[in-house]
């Protein structure tokens, strides 16, 4: 095999990608800074039993694992971020209490989860620690809308769950943990036949709410069909009104129900969420999740502070492919030379914040990657000036 190709699912990022990318990263940060969320930057691999205990079987098959060859202990290759900014929160910080936090990096994934999908994503995402009412899952769903929109965006749709919801239809039987991730997996499938099988032996009110969850989805509606069709519990109704009052709070946004949605790590404890564009955006005109988040009360008990906390991540290189390109700021093409003078004039005009492109000596046809609109020429008014001008029509400067 030649040196030069990458592994599957990883690739490099060209210029004109890589552009649009450092755009974005900055328009989300300085987003995520308006709310007052603090930027954190947690290290790329870690002690392993940092990265995963408590995260459950998803977290570790995605995780890249190798020895420290300093302690001889294994280290992780982080494949999400959230356990890492939990720990900061935990003993770096040690705040009292609320605490807002962004960050911005790339994780690392065994395999991909969906065709196409990259194994170097670059993440970015917020999270509060602290409060766990209903205005901090509302503030992050903003936020994540925020951030798409900031991106370019259109014609979001919110699509919620609450994984309290199908804890308390299980709440009556015990499971090992086995059991449970089979009828998860199920669940998320909304594979009714299979549940019929691993349900056959659970009381019948559990089987019959389970073989009903899957068929629980679609407008607000889904609510109060849940709430007739399901095994009454203080549980489930708390449950069930958290997600009504997010989706009443909602604005601009389409918003979609589904009780058996148990997409992503095992860390969520409560509400759910993803963001898609609508059919018309992403590949092939077809919807496309561009962020996904919800509430994770656990995810600190590892690290001995179990703080309420509600975050959401969204993958910068997934956007990007999702958005139109923004336009390309125009530079000004310049002669390469040593005269003084018009060293002067290039440096004065990047200290102004213009891309300056000196065509170096024999290259002065080549093609020009900054579409360059203007050009730096001797100033004829002016012996030893140099003046800007329209490539097309002259300017004033």
């Amino acid at each position: 095999m030649s040196a030069w190709v990458l592994p599957d699912h990883i690739a490099d990022v060209l210029p004109s990608e890589a552009r649009h990318i450092e755009e974005l990263r900055r328009s989300l940060l300085d987003t995520a800074r308006g709310y007052g969320y603090e930027l954190v930057m947690p290290p790329l691999l870690e002690h392993l039993e940092s990265l995963l205990t408590g995260t459950g079987e998803a977290l570790d098959l995605q995780t890249f694992k190798l020895v420290d060859q300093l302690s001889g202990r294994t280290l992780g290759l982080r494949a999400d971020s959230t356990p890492q900014v939990a720990r900061i929160d935990a003993h770096l910080l040690n705040r009292q209490g609320v605490a807002r936090l962004s960050y911005c990096g790339p994780v690392v994934h065994t395999r991909i989860d969906r065709p196409l999908a990259s194994r170097e994503p670059l993440q970015f995402g917020a999270e509060i620690y602290g409060h766990a009412g209903l205005e901090a899952d509302l503030e992050v769903i903003e936020l994540a809308q925020a951030s798409l929109r900031v991106a370019g965006v259109k014609g979001l749709q919110l699509d919620m769950a609450d994984v309290r919801v199908i804890d308390a239809v299980l709440a009556p039987v015990t499971l090992t943990a086995a059991q449970e991730a089979r009828i998860h997996a199920a669940l998320n499938a909304k594979d009714v036949a299979e549940l019929q099988v691993l349900a056959r032996d659970l009381p019948t009110n559990v089987r019959r709410d389970l073989c009903a969850l899957p068929r629980l989805f679609g407008d607000v509606a889904v609510l109060d069909e849940a709430g007739q069709t399901l095994q009454a519990s203080p549980a489930l109704h708390a449950a069930l009104d958290n997600l009504r009052w997010l989706a009443s709070h909602a604005q601009d946004m389409a918003v979609s129900i589904d009780l058996a949605d148990l997409r992503g790590y095992a860390y969520y404890t409560g509400m759910r969420f993803a963001l898609f564009a609508h059919a018309g955006q992403g590949s092939a005109g077809q919807s496309l999740e561009l962020a996904r988040g919800g509430r994770y009360d656990e995810v600190g008990a590892v690290f001995g502070r179990n703080r309420p906390a509600v975050g959401f991540s969204l993958d910068l290189k997934e956007l990007v492919a999702a958005v139109a390109p923004r336009s390309l700021v125009a530079a000004i093409r310049a002669p390469w030379g040593m005269d003084a003078s018009l060293r002067n004039a290039v440096a004065g005009l990047r200290a102004q914040g213009h891309t300056v492109v000196c065509v170096l000596p024999g290259h002065e046809h080549e093609v020009d990657e900054f579409h360059c609109d203007r050009e730096l020429v001797p100033d004829t008014a002016h012996a030893g000036a140099w003046a800007v001008k329209n490539i097309q029509t002259e300017i004033s400067q």
